[in-house]
């Protein structure tokens, strides 16, 4: 630290001996720096100084281009305002001077290109010279203008940054300063508003506010201003709005254009206009909010013909007679905007006071009338598009009634009953009216939060009363009318607006999921299969997620879950045919979801009663049948196990399997060979969720399980198992843990047992256990044993006998075995479900298995391997980060294109061929793949060409391949450039491609590649 007169003394050498602007870049922000450092913390010291630094400081501004520098000096000038704050020191010697300067950089205009690394962003650049502009009143007499002048600009962004920054210096500068320019003010406002509305027509079906309009940045930075100037220039401002011709010729056209439907674009543009700068005045201020309502209201009372009497028949005959839109709009807007002007607040002095002023007389004279008129429109309304807006006005003015805080204009308790029992009845029954329904129910959300926001304790009592009630009684509800999903989203949009409703739905669904299990599971009702599957999948998407956040999902997720499993122990038998498919997969996506959700303790209870009713299926047979016993094996080597799931087996283990799947790392199993027994037993009949359980397992059980079981005796008692049949996993019969494949007989592995083995190793890769080697390697001998039947390619549909077939069915699923290994699942093994993830665990992964595969594809002598290698090779880089395989891209492209030319003979491997696509494509966009593509750019051209006509209906293949080209051509021409000809060939043969999409992308790439070549095509 230096003190004060060393600071001044490094001050004046600094302006005496250093030209900023003659320095290079990095010594002109050094410079910069210590000038701040000096005014930011030795103001004192630096205050003597006067003219000599307020003008070095002009003089190192001046031509300064650099973002980060421009930064640090706009900084240096309201640290400069702050030393020198008087009217007549020295900054207001140079005040002009120096905002000449700043002025130059107003609006701010990037040049820097995208690629550049710019640390300091526009929108951080154009604030800190707003703080300059704002940071002395003393820039007045200079900025106001300027900024007043940039409005007329064309440039939209210029007039945006022009009316945030005039709402900001207003502030800082006062209402005395800024008197004077009102009137000015007030033209540009109104022409920005009023006269050319910067607003556009919204494209979705439901309009944003009634009229369908949204504000551009210069509407909504102008209303700012406005709202800025009214509260500081309340009455002198005030008057000129109300005092203005056009707005007052306006509002006294409502008489000549009622229906809605009749309305211009532009009238309706400058209607929402209007009611937008009126709400703006009104919720500035009590007194404006007076002053607007005793301009206005009159005005549109009469144009609805209101009465304070609120004579039935006065409505009815103001609906007959072409309803006054415009009236109804602005009425809506005034009484957001009041309810607005009430809720911020926050002083109870100031809320009492308000409520006594005369803009709150006036509503409560005629709130009732207001409400039946609400109440009729939505009567008289219909499903047809030109109702909406009508629609929107009615239920936004209920909703903004019944939300209006009890001390003002609130509604009485009967008034406010029957806006409940309206919107009410209007989600019961309406459901046709789409867009009524909508409103109703977004009305209803809205009104729910309020009472629970503002602990309006009558108003919820009510609401409880009303809506509740009858809401979430439409889940038991019989009515098959009104589809169920409106009914669960009705009754899921507002029960997440508070606990106890949603409490009260969650217990009411629970009862119908119960209801509905048992007519399923007991009765074998098959019609409810359908419905029940829905509210699964709401308990499943909506409920848990909602408790999972907001507290309370133990208990929730513990009731569903015991729920299920005791319909299930009560069903002797179960049949559903197709339908029961579907029920089926919410019912185990459901069950996952509770079991997730629920502490170890739950967990542990559920697994218990998950025990219990699988000891009621038809495979839970005697002790003897163990994983591991000679028994077990016997019957799995001959083929012995069962004849097939039944129907309410399959239930009976996907729930089981659920379960496991969910478990918690620390949850306690209580007898885990007994659970191997089921698991193994049930994978050998094809039951995919067993493998995924078996995966999950090994993936999250602990090292050591209990005092005489361990990971590593789970894994031993998997591996050895004769249901690999005969494939030895593991150290047996190999010191070095490879796989003895001597004895290997592809005829007999059971392919299911091949699906499990790579559900197993997922979940020992995830983990990064040492075992994963045997599984990989088994897979990986599996594709190269000698077992080949000659060069037979899958595709070739000639098979000598079932045995080949099979031979070749294993092999493929080998192959696959890479994409279970690799691929994220949403079914098992993800943070949802508590695995054990190790970081960076496929990159390792990819890193060891890319030299085995690279090996293998050079020792490979048979076309039928060499295909079989190519699929799980595209598997493995597929689902592999592309930083990974980018690393790697001197070997991975060309063993690509190898797989395009043999795979792309073959319908069944389009999936594959487009997954190596996405690879490549990755590969070339990423600067440190293009390398390697460079090096084999004529073979990379050359196969992408071929794919650009390939057939079987695969659009997105020919798409890809089109783009992959055209991102070629930015690459050296020297290395492209000889195969112009051939790629503008196969171009302009796809400009005849059937999907328009491939005829679009080969546009681009023949004008990307016709470009290098010259300005005419000629063949």
């Amino acid at each position: 630290m230096i003190n004060k007169s060393q600071a001044k003394a490094v001050a004046e050498s600094y302006l005496k001996n250093l030209q900023v602007q003659s320095l290079g870049l990095q010594d002109r922000k050094l410079c910069l720096q210590i000038l701040e450092c000096l005014l930011d913390r030795y103001r004192d010291a630096l205050f003597s100084l006067g003219d000599d630094l307020v003008y070095g400081i002009c003089e190192a501004i001046d031509g300064e281009k650099d973002p980060q520098c421009l930064m640090l000096l706009f900084h240096i000038v309201e640290l400069l305002a702050q030393l020198f704050p008087e009217p007549s020191g020295p900054l207001a010697n140079y005040a002009g001077d120096l905002f000449d300067f700043l002025g130059c950089y107003f609006p701010i205009h990037f040049t820097h290109p995208k690629s550049d690394d710019v640390d300091v962003k526009k929108g951080e650049l154009s604030r800190a010279l707003m703080l300059a502009f704002a940071s002395t009143p003393l820039f007045e007499p200079t900025a106001i203008p300027l900024l007043l002048e940039k409005l007329s600009s064309s440039l939209p962004s210029a007039k945006v940054e022009s009316f945030k920054y005039l709402s900001y210096c207003t502030l800082k500068y006062g209402g005395d300063r800024m008197e004077k320019y009102t009137g000015s003010l007030w033209s540009a406002l109104k022409d920005a508003i009023f006269t050319n509305p910067q607003s556009t027509l919204s494209v979705d079906s439901d309009p944003v506010d009634g009229l369908g309009f949204h504000e551009s940045e210069i509407m909504t930075q102008a209303l700012e201003l406005l709202q800025v100037l009214v509260r500081q220039h309340n009455a002198s401002f005030l008057s000129l709005i109300l005092g203005d011709g056009d707005i007052s010729t306006f509002l006294n056209s409502f008489s000549q254009l009622d229906d809605f439907n009749n309305l211009s674009t532009q009238y309706k543009q400058r209607l929402h206009a209007v009611g937008r700068l009126l709400s703006v005045c009104i919720k500035s201020s009590a007194s404006s909010c007076n002053k607007v309502f005793e301009s206005f209201f009159p005005r549109l009372v009469d144009a609805l013909r209101l009465s304070v009497e609120n004579s039935h028949e006065t409505i009815h005959s103001a609906l007959d007679a072409n309803f006054n839109f415009g009236a109804l709009y602005l009425c809506v807007e005034f009484l957001a905007a009041c309810r607005q002007l009430v809720v911020s607040s926050h002083k109870v002095t100031s809320a009492s006071d308000l409520s006594r002023d005369s803009w709150c007389q006036i509503l409560r004279s005629f709130c009732t009338s207001l409400c039946n008129v609400f109440f009729c429109l939505i009567r008289t309304s219909s499903s047809e598009s030109t109702w909406n807006a009508y629609v929107y006005a009615a239920v936004k003015g209920l909703e903004i009634l019944a939300t209006f805080p009890g001390s003002f204009i609130s509604v009485s308790k009967l008034m406010y009953e029957n806006i409940l029992l309206t919107l009410t009845s209007i989600i019961e029954s309406d459901f046709n009216k789409k867009f009524l329904w909508k409103a109703a129910l977004k009305a209803l959300v809205e009104i729910n939060l309020f009472v629970n926001k503002y602990h309006e304790d009558e108003k919820a009592a009510s609401f409880n009363t009303i809506v509740r009630r009858k809401i979430v009684s439409l889940i038991s509800s019989d009515d098959l009318n009104m589809p169920q999903s409106l009914k669960l989203e009705a009754i899921f949009d507002i029960g997440v607006t508070g606990k106890s409703f949603m409490l009260s739905a969650v217990s009411e669904l629970e009862k119908t999921i119960s209801a509905s299990l048992s007519e399923i599971f007991v009765c074998g009702d098959r019609r409810l299969a359908e419905l029940t599957a829905g509210l699964l999948e709401c308990y499943s998407n909506k409920v848990l997620p909602w408790f999972h956040c907001n507290g309370g999902v133990d208990e929730v997720s513990l009731n569903l879950a015991i729920n299920i499993f005791s319909k299930m122990e009560k069903s002797t038998s179960l049949s559903l045919g197709a339908k029961g498919k579907e029920l089926l997969d919410a019912t185990m996506a459901a069950m996952k979801q509770s079991v997730a959700g629920c502490s170890v303790e739950s967990q542990e209870k559920v697994l218990q009663k998950a025990f219990d009713v699988m000891a009621t299926s038809s495979f839970f047979v005697s002790k003897d049948l163990i994983l591991g016993t000679d028994l077990f094996n016997k019957k799995t080597q001959l083929g012995q196990t069962f004849e097939g799931l039944s129907c309410r087996d399959e239930w009976i283990t996907s729930l089981f399997t659920s379960v496991v799947i969910a478990l918690r790392p620390q949850t306690r199993i209580p007898n885990i060979r007994l659970l191997l027994q089921l698991l193994a037993t049930t994978l050998l009949e094809g039951h995919i969720p067993s493998a995924q359980a078996l995966g999950s397992l090994v993936n999250k059980l602990p090292l050591n399980i209990s005092e005489d079981c361990s990971l590593e005796k789970v894994i031993d008692t998997l591996f050895k198992n004769v249901m690999w049949c005969n494939i030895s996993i593991g150290k047996e019969g190999n010191d070095g843990g490879a796989v003895d494949m001597s004895n290997l007989k592809l005829s007999s592995l059971n392919i299911h047992a091949v699906v499990g083995l790579a559900w197993i190793g997922k979940g020992l890769l995830m983990r990064g256990h040492e075992k994963l080697k045997d599984v990989t390697m088994t897979f990986l001998n599996c594709l190269v044993s000698n077992g080949d039947y000659g060069n037979l390619l899958p595709f070739n549909d000639q098979m000598k006998d079932r045995a080949e077939q099979k031979v070749l069915c294993l092999r493929k699923s080998a192959a696959d075995a890479f994409h279970i290994l690799m691929n994220d699942s949403d079914a098992c093994l993800n943070r949802n479900y508590h695995a054990s993830i190790r970081p960076l665990y496929k990159q390792r992964f990819f890193n060891i298995m890319m030299p085995m595969f690279l090996s293998a594809l050079v020792k490979c002598d048979s076309s039928t391997t060499r295909c079989f290698l190519y699929q799980a090779f595209v598997h493995l880089v597929s689902e592999t980060p592309l930083a990974a395989v980018v690393g790697d891209a001197k070997k991975v492209v060309p063993v690509l294109m190898d797989c395009f030319l043999i795979l792309s003979k073959d319908v069944s491997h389009k999936e594959i061929i487009y997954s190596a696509l996405i690879v490549l494509s990755g590969i070339l966009t990423d600067k440190n793949g293009q390398e390697a593509i460079v090096e084999n750019a004529p073979t990379v051209i050359g196969r992408l060409i071929e794919l650009t006509s390939y057939p079987y209906m695969m659009q997105v293949i020919r798409e890809t391949a089109i783009q992959c080209l055209g991102a070629m051509s930015e690459l050296p021409h020297a290395r492209i450039y000889p195969m112009r000809t051939q790629v503008l060939q196969a171009i302009t043969k796809a400009l005849d491609d059937p999907k328009r999409v491939v005829r679009l992308e080969a546009v681009k790439c023949r004008l990307a590649w016709a470009s290098m070549a010259s300005r005419s095509i000629h063949f």
